[in-house]
């Protein structure tokens, strides 16, 4: 009976370390594997209370019950916490190898205790703390090795142009943009997504790089000061663009100065040839720097399409797109200019601007059903999100917005657009609980819904909407948020 006993919590304590490790590692993956934002910055804090803390202590607490508490309590509460998130841990190699690491120390130690008879209670801290330390040391070794690997690699291409961009706002809209117009005169490859941390560029240079492309566009995120100095001091581009800067991610920078600060590292490129810095950047002259922003004019922007001009070195040109949005013209503005600077003529970049695609889940038009549904679910920004909320108000039909409101901004800004929100839609449809008490303060539309998370979401819309209804999907954040 004693042996019986002795298994059942050997190989409970296993399951319940890995279970602890996997809920660890999906946070951290959510964060990019920053424990300091997992504690600190995690938008619902009391998920580490309910999947962490207390399971922790009742098993140290509870003795022999911890077994009930665990096999009926735990585990289906964090299988339903999992199978409700709409994103779901990507087993990456980095997590594949933290894992197996927890797991073969996680066996060790039971197995020490079990064989010397040391321990009343398996160890649950020391094996998880070993891990992420072990983890991290491996993980910094080896991007060390990835990123000498991807600097030889870039070195190896001489001929190879490269264009970097940062901002706030539209860095995605950009890139995507400028590779589109180059890519009908030169062989482009552009940072796949949203990828635009170091690490995420320097697996991206390794394995998808190909040595026949001649230009290379790279977008450059950042959450802390330095981040686009590393960013830019690896890639080395020739050129380089700064859009618009806001109060994105102000609860990491703290001030517009920060934030300013920050994106303006992209100047210290050692191959610096040309800056496109947007006017709400800065205005201090550089021999390097074009200032962009002010040369749109005439801008049309409707649901089906826009049309705009542009001035450019004493000419005024001619656009029509089908992206949607006035504030893409700023975005392709500046790919216009990158483009003169490869040398591309009028008439090549009016036809390529006119065959622009939007970029995916940024104010995308879908028509399905009978219905006009707006994708803007990768928009998070004031300004985005305010085009979107015009452009549906050019429809005549019901209007309907989903959407969390804005994640790492300020209560004034997602004040001032709940006060739009109330002047178009009759319904609204609020997800996640970020911004519920905002949005129950000051919402005052026919229809209101509050959702904790998105699973019930298709069900709602497919109830509430119906064919000549407009939906606009603004700032599709994740469950975590």
């Amino acid at each position: 009976m004693e042996k019986y006993e002795t298994l059942v919590l050997f190989v409970q304590n296993i399951l319940f370390v890995m279970l602890l490790g996997w809920y660890l590692i999906t946070n951290l993956q959510w964060y990019s594997y920053k424990l300091d934002r997992v504690i600190l910055k995690h938008h619902k804090p009391h998920w580490h209370i309910l999947f962490f803390i207390i399971p922790f202590v009742a098993y140290y607490t509870t003795g022999k019950f911890f077994t009930i508490f665990f096999v009926f309590a735990y585990i289906p509460g964090l299988l339903v916490w999992y199978k409700r998130l709409d994103k779901k841990l990507v087993l990456t190699w980095r997590v594949k190898r933290f894992l197996i690491l927890l797991f073969g120390l996680t066996l060790f130690q039971d197995i020490l205790c079990t064989l010397k008879s040391a321990c009343e209670v398996y160890g649950v801290f020391l094996p998880l703390a070993m891990a992420y330390i072990g983890s991290t040391l491996i993980e910094k070794y080896l991007f060390m090795v990835y990123k000498r690997q991807a600097k030889k690699k870039l070195a190896s291409m001489p001929n190879l142009k490269r264009v970097c961009i940062t901002g706030s706002y539209g860095k995605t809209s950009i890139k995507n943009f400028v590779a589109q117009i180059l890519s009908q005169k030169f062989n482009v490859y552009a940072t796949p997504r949203s990828v635009n941390t170091l690490g995420g560029i320097v697996a991206d240079v390794n394995n998808n790089l190909s040595e026949d492309v001649e230009v290379y566009v790279c977008e450059a995120g950042a959450r802390e000061q330095g981040d686009i100095y590393e960013i830019t001091t690896f890639i080395e581009p020739e050129i380089v663009v700064v859009g618009k800067i806001g109060a994105a991610h102000i609860e990491y920078f703290k001030s517009l100065e920060n934030i300013r600060a920050t994106k303006l590292e992209i100047m210290h490129s050692p191959r610096l040839q040309k800056a496109f810095i947007h006017t709400s950047v800065t205005d201090e002259p550089h021999e390097k720097v074009t200032f962009f922003g002010e040369e749109i004019k005439n801008v049309q922007a409707t649901l089906d399409g826009t049309d705009f001009e542009l001035e450019i070195d004493g000419e005024i040109l001619k656009f029509h797109t089908d992206v949607l949005g006035a504030f893409q013209t700023m975005n392709i503005a500046v790919a216009v200019r990158i483009a003169k600077e490869f040398g591309m003529s009028n008439e090549e970049i009016q036809k390529a601007v006119a065959k622009l695609q939007p970029v995916e889940h940024r104010l995308q038009i879908i028509k399905a059903g009978g219905k006009i549904i707006l994708d803007d679910g990768y928009n998070g920004n004031i300004d985005g999100m305010l085009e979107g909320i015009r452009l549906c108000s050019l429809h005549n039909g019901n209007k309907v917005i989903v959407t969390p409101g804005l994640v790492e901004s300020s209560d004034e800004l997602n004040e001032k657009l709940i006060d739009v929100i109330n002047e178009v839609f009759d319904t609204v449809i609020v997800t996640g609980s970020l911004n519920a008490e905002l949005f129950k303060k000051h919402l005052k539309v026919k229809q209101s819904y509050y959702l904790a998370d998105k699973s019930a979401l298709t069900e709602l819309l497919a109830k509430e909407t119906k064919a000549g209804d407009i939906i606009l999907f603004a700032n599709d954040a994740p469950n975590f948020i």
